[in-house]
């Protein structure tokens, strides 16, 4: 995953309309409404989730490495990348987000990481910590 935190993932930028990605991707394998009303097109290794207002909100991608500009992580070590670069990062119900770079994702479940739009971290900040 190519990730220019809370501006663009793999090139598809965060302005980026569901015609946007249709046109780019053609039509997903499935489409989804998820428990908090974004609706997801899923292209398998790749899901856009977007609001009813068409603004993306997250894309969530297959990442066996994570490549921030020019620092390459791979996926076994985010984590404690994370931990030792972002200072905001914070546990949610299982994840483990960082407001730095704009991500989200779950330690033990690789590979997949959550890019975020800006406006998302404090979302994530709201959920009760477990």
């Amino acid at each position: 995953m190519h990730l220019q935190p809370y501006e663009s993932v793999n090139g598809v930028p965060f302005t980026a309309t569901r015609g946007d990605v249709t046109r780019a991707h053609g039509q997903p394998r499935s489409e989804s409404r998820n428990t908090v009303g974004l609706t997801a097109l899923d292209y398998g290794n790749v899901v856009y989730r977007f609001q009813d207002s068409g603004r993306l909100e997250e894309v969530t991608a297959r990442a066996e490495v994570l490549h921030l500009g020019a620092v390459a992580v791979p996926f076994r070590d985010l984590a404690v990348f994370v931990q030792l670069n972002d200072s905001t990062a914070f546990g949610r119900a299982g994840f483990l987000v960082s407001p730095r770079y704009g991500i989200a994702f779950v330690p033990d479940e690789p590979c997949w990481v959550t890019a975020l739009a800006r406006h998302c971290v404090g979302e994530w900040e709201a959920i009760r910590p477990s």
